[in-house]
């Protein structure tokens, strides 16, 4: 173990907490004022989508590297069963919230939008628990 790594797995793991919260949370956010936005401001809509998606594009991308990151630092053949299939299942999880999320910013159709932002936050979230019982003991 050289020097740097404390530093490098503070850094590594407070970038991936941080984009995640962006990403996650910024849909959390974003599902909350649509509605009102909807009824009261529709051509705000537009706006708001655009900026959310200059933020959470990059922060899922973030997210994304250095979750490799952390499993390259992994001797995954020491691992158990258990930590192996969180591990596949979170990786799918991010994959499919971020396809997701891709439908609904590149859709057209009311269903392209709801089905895929939705999806898109229920896999971001499965992600999050899956992540957190990889850390705590799968």
């Amino acid at each position: 173990m050289n020097s740097l790594t404390p530093a490098l797995d503070t850094l590594r793991i407070s970038l991936h907490l941080a984009s995640v919260a962006v990403w996650v949370g910024g849909q959390i956010v974003i599902a909350a004022i649509v509605p009102a936005l909807r009824s009261e401001h529709r051509s705000a809509l537009p706006l708001v989508a655009k900026g959310f998606a200059r933020v959470a594009w990059p922060a899922f991308a973030v997210s994304v590297l250095t979750g490799m990151w952390s499993i390259m630092t992994v001797d995954v053949g020491s691992t158990s069963s258990g930590y192996q299939l969180a591990m596949m299942l979170k990786v799918l999880a991010v994959l499919l919230s971020g396809g997701a999320a891709a439908i609904h910013s590149a859709g057209s159709s009311t269903a392209a939008k709801a089905i895929g932002g939705s999806l898109g936050l229920v896999f971001a979230l499965a992600a999050v628990v899956l992540g957190v019982l990889i850390r705590t003991g799968a």
